[in-house]
C-alpha cells in the first residue's frame, strides 16, 4: 500500500483479495518483540528440565506459550484487516511492543512462583498485557468510528478485551492458590476467545486477507525455528568450549543433527499450501489459527531440550541422556501430531498414507529413546531424532505431493 506520507488515513478495512499483500516492515519489526518472548520462555523452560523441575517447567511454559502467541494473533489478525500504516497505527504497535518486552521480564518470576507451589506470580506480565491491550483497545476503538459497517463487530473486541483484562488485572493482585487461579485463568481464557469466536462468526468479522495471514504465520514460524538453532548452537558450545573435549567428532554430528532437525521441521511446515485453505474456506481458520500455539509451542520446546543437551553434555543436569533426549523427542512428536491434524482439519480430507507416515515418525522417535536407553551417546541419539521429519518429506516428495493436490482439487471445487 504505497503512500506519500503517513499521515492519518481512514480505517475502513483493507480488501481481502488485494492482490500481492505481504507482510509490512513494520510487522516484521513486531515479530522481532517475540524472539525475546520465545526465548524468554525457552530457556525458563531448559532451566526447569535440567533441573528435573519437570511438571512445574511444562506448567509454566504453557501459561507462557498460551499468553505470547495469544499476543501475537490478536495484532496479526487486526493488522491484516486494517493496517493503515499511518503515524497513529504506526505508534500504537510500538506501544504493543513495548507491552511485549515488558511482558517477557516477567516469565522468570512466574516460572519460579509455578516450581514453589504456592502462588502464581504474573504480576510483571500482567503489566505487559495491559500495555499491549490498551493499545490493543486503541486501535478497535478507531475502527468503530471509522468503518460503521463493522462497529459490532469492533464493539465485541473492545468489550472482550477490557472485560478479560479486568479479570486478569483482577487475578494478578489476589492472593488465590494455584488450584483457585488455574480455575479462574481458564474462565478469563474462555473468554479471550469467546471475543473472535463472538466477532467474526456472528458479528460479521473483518476482512483479513488469507494470503497475508498465512505468511504471516510462516514468518513466525521462522523466527521460532530460530529458537532450535540456537539450542544447537547452546550444545555445541559446550562441548568445542570444553578444553578438555574441543572439536571432536560429537562436536560435528551435534551441529549437523541440530541443523538437520531445524531444516526438516521447516521443509515439512511449508510443505502445505495454507493459504489456499484460507482463501477457500476462511471458516476453517479458528481450528488453523489456534493450533499453531501447539505448533508455536513444539518448535521452541524443542529449542529448549537443545538446551538441556548443552547442560546434559556440561554435567549440570539432573536428567539421564534418556530424559535429556525425551526433551528433544517429545517437541518433535507433538509438532509432526500436530501438523497433520491441521492438515486433516482445515482439508476436511482423510489420508490413510498419512497414518503409515505417523507411523514411521514414531518408530524413529521411539528407536532414539531406545537407543539412549542402551547407552548409546547423546550425539547419535540426536542424529536419530533429526531424521524423524525425514519421513514425512520423503513421504511428501515421492507420494504424498499427489495425494495434496487431489485435496486441493476437492478443496477448491
Amino acid at each position: 500500500m504505497p503512500m506519500d506520507s503517513h499521515r492519518l488515513r481512514r480505517m475502513s478495512g483493507r480488501d481481502p483479495h488485494e492482490g500481492h499483500r505481504a507482510a509490512t516492515p513494520l510487522e516484521l519489526l513486531f515479530d522481532l518483540t517475540f524472539v525475546v518472548a520465545f526465548g524468554a520462555a525457552g530457556n525458563e523452560l531448559a532451566h526447569a528440565l535440567a533441573e528435573d523441575h519437570v511438571t512445574s517447567g511444562l506448567i509454566g511454559f504453557g501459561l507462557a506459550m498460551f499468553a505470547v502467541c495469544w499476543a501475537w494473533i490478536n495484532f496479526s489478525w487486526f493488522a491484516s484487516a486494517y493496517d493503515t500504516d499511518d503515524w497513529e497505527f504506526r505508534l500504537l504497535t510500538m506501544v504493543q511492543m513495548a507491552g511485549v518486552l515488558i511482558f517477557a521480564l516477567g516469565l522468570p518470576e512466574m516460572f519460579e512462583s509455578v516450581h514453589e507451589g504456592e502462588r502464581i506470580d504474573i504480576r510483571m506480565m500482567v503489566a505487559g498485557y495491559v500495555v499491549m491491550r490498551v493499545a490493543m483497545v486503541g486501535q478497535w476503538l478507531r475502527v468503530m468510528r471509522e468503518d460503521p459497517d463493522r462497529r459490532e463487530c469492533a464493539r465485541t473486541y473492545v468489550v472482550t478485551l477490557i472485560g478479560s483484562q479486568i479479570g486478569w488485572v483482577a487475578l494478578a493482585l489476589a492472593d488465590a492458590s494455584i488450584g483457585t487461579f488455574f480455575i479462574l485463568a481458564l474462565v478469563l481464557i474462555l473468554i479471550e476467545v469467546a471475543g473472535p469466536v463472538v466477532a467474526e462468526g456472528w458479528r460479521g468479522g473483518t476482512p483479513w486477507h488469507p494470503h497475508h495471514i498465512a505468511e504471516r504465520y510462516g514468518l513466525l514460524a521462522i523466527i521460532t525455528f530460530g529458537e532450535v538453532i540456537l539450542g544447537t548452537v547452546a550444545a555445541m558450545s559446550a562441548l568445542v568450549h570444553d578444553p578438555d573435549i574441543g572439536w571432536t567428532r560429537d562436536a560435528g554430528i551435534v551441529l549437523a543433527a541440530g541443523v538437520g532437525l531445524t531444516f526438516g521441521l521447516w521443509w515439512t511446515y511449508f510443505a502445505i499450501p495454507w493459504a489456499d485453505i484460507l482463501h477457500h474456506h476462511r471458516e476453517r481458520s479458528f481450528f488453523w489459527g489456534y493450533g499453531h500455539m501447539l505448533i508455536y509451542a513444539a518448535i521452541t520446546a524443542g529449542g529448549a531440550g537443545l538446551h538441556v543437551a548443552q547442560y546434559y553434555l556440561e554435567g549440570h543436569s539432573q536428567l539421564d541422556i534418556t530424559g535429556t533426549v525425551l526433551t528433544v523427542v517429545v517437541p518433535v512428536a507433538v509438532f509432526t501430531g500436530m501438523l497433520y491434524l491441521m492438515y486433516t482439519v482445515s482439508m476436511r480430507a482423510t489420508d490413510p498414507f498419512h497414518l503409515i507416515l505417523l507411523a514411521g515418525t514414531a518408530a524413529v522417535l521411539v528407536a532414539a529413546v531406545v537407543l539412549a536407553e542402551q547407552g548409546v551417546s547423546l550425539a547419535w541419539s540426536l542424529v536419530l531424532v533429526a531424521l524423524a521429519p525425514v519421513v514425512t518429506i520423503v513421504g511428501y516428495e515421492a507420494i504424498g505431493h499427489r495425494h495434496l493436490q487431489d485435496h486441493l482439487s476437492r478443496l477448491r471445487a
